[in-house]
Order: C-alpha cells, then structure tokens, then sequence
C-alpha cells in the first residue's frame, strides 16, 4: 500500500455525531467522496482516491468508549 498523505496545520475541521448510531464523523475542510481504510477497533481513515490525502476519519461506537474509560 502506498504510504497515505496527511496535510499539517489544517484548521478546517468539521464534525458530525450520529447520537443513534453512535458514530463520530470528522471531515478535513468540506466532506469529500472518499474510500475507507479500517484500521480496527471501530476507526476508518477517509482517504480520497485521486490524492492518496486522509481527508476524515470516522470513529464508530464513540459514546460507548468514552463511557468505558469513565468507568475504568
């Protein structure tokens, strides 16, 4: 797999929290089409197809894990 391009110093974040899914969505700059990379425990790294550039990240079950870190 080729190595994954990461952009420094982006400020544009925006962010999106499905409460009933449970599911955090992150996006650098606009939401763009991308693909998915599962990288385990719940985290997929948005990667557009024509730059190989992480544009988002989505983290399942978020709720969930903070909940279990309160109790640890």
């Amino acid at each position: 797999m080729e190595a994954l391009k990461l952009q420094e110093h982006q400020s544009n974040l925006n962010w999106d929290y499905d409460a009933e899914a449970d599911v955090l969505y992150i996006s650098i700059g606009e939401p763009k089409v991308a693909e998915g990379i599962d990288i385990g425990e719940g985290i997929i790294v948005r990667v557009s197809p024509e730059s190989n550039e992480v544009v988002g990240l989505t983290i399942i079950g978020l709720n969930r894990r903070i909940v279990k870190k309160m109790k640890e």
